[in-house]
């Protein structure tokens, strides 16, 4: 999110928790959280978890602390939340004693009053603290935010770490896709929600509001996740566009078009999928979103019948640079190298292909465009279904993502995005993915269970 848009959130917040927040616990803090402010939020961190005086002061309590909190610098919250992450964690001799003798009961009824006490041992007073926010407006969004502050620390100091995974596992109860609303996103949507549309696609940023507004067009299809405690704030969303045939240029898919009636088309092609809150990472609702809009879709305009995507293939440049960088070894065939010959570049496959692709606007260069078609095209097959990690998931984050709901690899397209990010990322290579309704749940299986990468004919021809 944008700075403005942060701190706008920031004072929405402010604003409705300050009639909210009790007694003198209204005085601001210094904003970063000297000694003498840490003690005081010790305070009301342990008001809080007290419990005294009823529902409307506990709001209250929660709200001044909050508001405390949304007050300081990165600095201050970071010590905020490392009081949260060491002084209220799990009591460690109250599970020792729960824990101990438990495998000696031998009657039932003993044995399931220990492990109730265990259990409760095991929950870190922060539990109940944060949960206390849930109540408040805006909560839930704070504490989402929250989790993004955190999971950039945790990266850094392990301290943060049981922090982070408690405020995990409470969003992702709150969190299930039961709750979850679907919307189509239209030009008539509020403007303060398109506009946060525009701040958060990570994919192909939106220029301007007419870009928008040619992505809302009547061959276009744009719909988000929302959740009732967070109504104005989109959670994902998709953006797909109603295409006669499989699209294999995003330039092209982008550009500036006449609206022709979306009952003409029978593709629908996702080309963008951007989450919208880094405090809700792993709490995974893409599968789920892709599912919902190619049933709706279905029901809605009955000639499409191909689901696709024409998707990045994020991690292709910086694998092939590895490689160039590496040991001299065979990474062209020879038909390939007799195809670069004609440009004189001398030494290794490796040093050849890094001398190319270091040439400014070489792929405006149709006989060099053409002769590193066949070894790129190529290589990106070989990184895409060969590559994976020690989990055995693809190692490439876009085909892990599509893979594990249900796609297969269909095509990998020459220079479909020509950006700089596409040059960046991949060399311009861009990949469809097939969403086959009959199929997705085989695929999904093949590849979480087995390992196994589903791929037309066509791709695997790429592989031999």
């Amino acid at each position: 999110m944008s700075e403005n848009l942060l701190q706008r959130t920031f004072q929405r917040v402010l604003g409705q928790w300050r009639d909210i927040a009790s007694g003198d616990d209204r005085a601001p803090l210094s904003p970063d959280l000297p000694a003498r402010d840490a003690d005081r939020v010790r305070k009301q961190m342990r008001a809080c978890l007290e419990g005294r005086g009823g529902e409307v002061s506990a709001r209250g309590r929660a709200a001044a602390l909050g508001r405390g909190y949304l007050s300081l610098t990165d600095e201050g919250r970071a010590r905020f939340l490392r009081i949260l992450a060491t002084e209220f964690d799990t009591d460690r001799q109250a599970v020792t004693a729960a824990a101990a003798g438990l495998d000696e009961l031998d009657d039932w009824g003993g044995r399931k009053r220990r492990e109730r006490q265990l259990r409760a041992a095991l929950e870190p007073p922060r539990l109940r603290l944060l949960t206390q926010f849930n109540a408040l407006p805006d909560g839930v969004k704070f504490l989402v935010d929250m989790r993004a502050t955190l999971l950039g620390l945790a990266a850094q100091d392990e301290q943060f770490a049981d922090l982070e995974a408690d405020l995990k596992s409470l969003l992702a109860n709150w969190f299930d896709v039961g709750f979850l609303e679907l919307r189509r996103i239209t030009w008539d949507t509020p403007a303060a929600i398109i506009e946060k549309l525009i701040e958060y696609e990570a994919v192909h940023e939106i220029s301007d509001w007419d870009d928008m507004k040619s992505r809302l067009g009547t061959d276009r299809r744009c719909y988000a996740y929302f959740h009732p405690r967070m109504p104005d704030e989109p959670l994902i969303f998709v953006e797909v566009a109603l295409t006669e045939g499989i699209a294999d240029n995003i330039q092209a898919l982008l550009a500036p078009h006449g609206e022709p009636e979306a009952d003409d088309a029978d593709t629908a092609i996702f080309y963008s999928i951007s989450n919208c809150q880094r405090g809700l990472d792993g709490i995974g609702f893409g599968g789920f979103l892709i599912k919902r809009v190619v049933d709706q879709l279905s029901a809605e305009i009955r000639s499409i019948d191909t689901f696709a995507t024409l998707s990045p293939i994020p991690g292709f440049r910086r694998w092939l640079e590895g490689h160039l960088g590496g040991e001299p070894g065979e990474l062209l065939t020879r038909g390939e190298r007799r195809a670069l010959d004609p440009f004189h570049v001398e030494g290794d496959d490796e040093k050849r292909l890094a001398t190319l692709l270091a040439q400014p606007g070489w792929h405006r260069e149709e006989a060099l465009a053409k002769a590193l078609a066949a070894p790129l095209t190529r290589l990106c097959a070989q990184y895409l279904a060969r590559e994976k990690r020690e989990s055995g998931r693809a190692i490439d984050p876009v085909a892990h993502f599509h893979l594990s709901n249900g796609a297969r690899m269909e095509r990998v397209n020459w220079l479909a995005d020509t950006s700089p990010k596409g040059f960046a990322q991949s060399c311009g290579l861009m990949i469809n993915y097939l969403y086959e309704v009959d199929h997705i749940a085989g695929n999904h299986e093949s590849y979480t269970g087995a390992g196994e990468i589903p791929a037309s004919s066509r791709f695997r021809a790429l592989l031999r």
